[in-house]
C-alpha cells in the first residue's frame, strides 16, 4: 500500500464506490479480489498532522493563493497539497484570474450517540469527528464596487448556486455582521457526495467565511466566524478546528482532541442518498445504544494496543437508516462478509 505518513502520499481520490445497489454481488466480489486495489483508490488519511484541513483555521484555508505571475503559491504548511487539487470541469469562465484558491474537507463521525430530543425539535448528540483528506476546491475572486450580488459557479450540475446554497447564505452573514459590502465570484469543484453523511456543504459554507474574512483583511475574529457558522448548521462551526473533535449539543459545542493516530478509512457510498430529517423521524429511542459516550471517547483517544482498530464504533442513527433503506444492512453485510471490519 502507500505510505500514510508521508507528502504527496496519493494521487487524485475518487469520490467514493458510487455503486448502484442492484450490483450489490458484483461488489462483494469486487471487494474480495481487490483489497490492495482499495487500498490504493478509495482510501483516506486520518492523518491530521500533515494535512492542511487539520491545522488552525488561518492556516488550514489559507493553501493557496494565486497571482499572475506564479500561479499557485503554496502558503501556510500547505505540505504538497499543490499536487493534489481537483482536475475536474468547472462551470466557472474560462480565463478568471482567481485571488484564492482553497481546499475544503468533508468529515466523518468516529461514533454517534443520540442523547435526547430536545424542546427546539433538535437533538442533543456526542460525536467524535474527525475530518480525511478527501474535500471540495473552493476559488474565489473579488468582484468589482459596481457587483450587487455574489456569482456562484459548481461542477455538479445538481448543486443550487442561487441563495439557498450555504456558500451564498455565509456569504451574505459575513457582509450583513462585518458591514463589508464586498461581492465574490466563487467556483466551488464538487467531490464530495451529497446526502452521505459527510459534511460538504457545512465545509463549503465554512470555507466561504473564511476566505471572505481573509480576502477583505481580516475584519472579523475567527471566534466570530464560529459563531456565525453555528447560526447556519449544527456541524458547519467544527470545520474551523484542528479536524479532530468531540461534539456535543446539537453538534455545535466543540471538543478538541489531541490529533488521531495515522490510519486509513475506507468511504463507501451507493448512488442512493438518505435524508437526514428523514432518518431522525425514524429514530427509534428505545434502540438508542447504553453506551457511555465518554467512554467510547475514551476508546479512541485512550492510546490503547490497536489504536482506533480496537475502538468503540457506535452509530445510534445506523437502525433507522437501515429501516430507510433496507439496501444498506445488506451492504453492510456484504462488506463484512468480505472481510471489512464494519
Amino acid at each position: 500500500t502507500e505510505e500514510t505518513g508521508t507528502r504527496n502520499w496519493r494521487k487524485e481520490p475518487v469520490v467514493g464506490l458510487r455503486i448502484s445497489i442492484t450490483y450489490r454481488m458484483r461488489l462483494l466480489a469486487f471487494l474480495a479480489c481487490t483489497v490492495l486495489t482499495l487500498k490504493l483508490c478509495f482510501s483516506f488519511s486520518l492523518a491530521s498532522n500533515r494535512l492542511s484541513a487539520a491545522q488552525p483555521c488561518a492556516t488550514k484555508r489559507s493553501v493557496f493563493m494565486l497571482d499572475d505571475r506564479q500561479g499557485s503559491i503554496a502558503r501556510g504548511g500547505a505540505r504538497g497539497w499543490g499536487s493534489q487539487v481537483a482536475q475536474m470541469s468547472s462551470g466557472a469562465p474560462e480565463g478568471v484570474q482567481w485571488d484564492l484558491e482553497l481546499f475544503s474537507p468533508c468529515k466523518i463521525n468516529l461514533f454517534l450517540r443520540i442523547i435526547r430530543k430536545r424542546e427546539d425539535g433538535f437533538h442533543d448528540l456526542a460525536s467524535l469527528f474527525q475530518t480525511v483528506g478527501f474535500g471540495d476546491t473552493m476559488r474565489f475572486k473579488k468582484l468589482d464596487g459596481e457587483a450587487c450580488e455574489d456569482e456562484l459557479t459548481c461542477n455538479m450540475p445538481d448543486v443550487p448556486v442561487d441563495s439557498s446554497n450555504l456558500v451564498i447564505k455565509a456569504l451574505d452573514l459575513w457582509r450583513e455582521r462585518t458591514g463589508v459590502r464586498q461581492f465574490f465570484r466563487v467556483d466551488l469543484d464538487k467531490r464530495v457526495p451529497a446526502q452521505g453523511g459527510l459534511g460538504g456543504g457545512s465545509g463549503n459554507c465554512a470555507t466561504a467565511f473564511f476566505a471572505a474574512n481573509e480576502l477583505c483583511g481580516a475584519p472579523a475574529a475567527l471566534g466570530d466566524l464560529e459563531a456565525w457558522s453555528a447560526e447556519l448548521g449544527s456541524d458547519i462551526t467544527f470545520f474551523f478546528s484542528r479536524g479532530t473533535c468531540y461534539c456535543t449539543g446539537r453538534g455545535e459545542v466543540l471538543h478538541p482532541q489531541a490529533p488521531l493516530p495515522p490510519s486509513v478509512c475506507y468511504l463507501v457510498k451507493p448512488e442512493e442518498g438518505l435524508s437526514t430529517p428523514l432518518v431522525f423521524k425514524n429514530l427509534d429511542y428505545a434502540l438508542l445504544s447504553p453506551a457511555d459516550p465518554e467512554e467510547v471517547l475514551a476508546t479512541f483517544t485512550g492510546g490503547g494496543d490497536r489504536g482506533l482498530y480496537g475502538a468503540t464504533y457506535v452509530n445510534d442513527l445506523e437502525p433507522p437508516a437501515f429501516k430507510v433503506m433496507p439496501a444498506l444492512a445488506e451492504l453492510k453485510a456484504d462488506l463484512r462478509a468480505a472481510g471489512f471490519p464494519v
